[in-house]
């Protein structure tokens, strides 16, 4: 078989409808328009959602909610307590958990959560954790360690020095 010998299946293809050909063709005088109204007028046309003056539909339903944009980056992955029980490393952090395939590439933070068992000994560095996974964790003699964040000083304002009033032998002479 050769591409210029290759056709579409018997039956597959028809011919289009030459509409407004006459009686016989069965699709003459009003050509499957109808009879008269917008729609079988030349012309006849009205944009997407129109109800013939109506308000529509999509103008009396209420604005409601918001979607979004930030929400599909999922910064922090979850990551359960049953998920570090069956990683091989004892020292985990964001880059092993990346490694064991536990979060997903494009995440930026990971925090661990109660769900299922933990019997062996792990050091969490830089992975947040939820209360209840954090008493599991320091149960079965694992640490989690992170660094404290530096102190944000906040600027205090300065009130502004009044000026000194001026008695009426020094005010300027005009």
């Amino acid at each position: 078989m050769k591409l210029n010998e290759l056709k579409p299946a018997p039956g597959s293809k028809s011919d289009r409808h030459r509409v407004g050909r006459g009686v016989a063709s069965g699709w003459g005088k009003t050509a499957g328009r109808g009879h008269k109204g917008q729609r079988a007028r030349s012309g006849g046309f009205h944009k997407v959602g129109f109800e013939g003056g109506q308000m529509p539909l999509h103008r009396r339903l209420p604005k409601r909610g918001f979607t979004s944009p930030a929400q599909k980056l999922q910064a922090t992955a979850e990551v359960r307590t049953s998920e570090l029980e069956g990683m091989t490393a004892t020292d985990i952090d964001l880059a092993a958990l990346k490694a064991e395939k536990v979060v997903p590439h494009a995440a930026l933070a990971a925090k661990v959560i109660l769900s299922g068992e933990l019997k062996r000994k792990i050091t969490l560095k830089e992975i947040r954790v939820s209360k209840g996974a954090r008493a599991l964790i320091e149960k079965a003699g694992g640490k989690i360690e992170l660094t404290a964040k530096p102190a944000v000083e906040k600027k205090k304002k300065e009130k502004k020095a009044k000026k000194p009033e001026q008695t009426p032998e020094e005010a300027p002479k005009s």
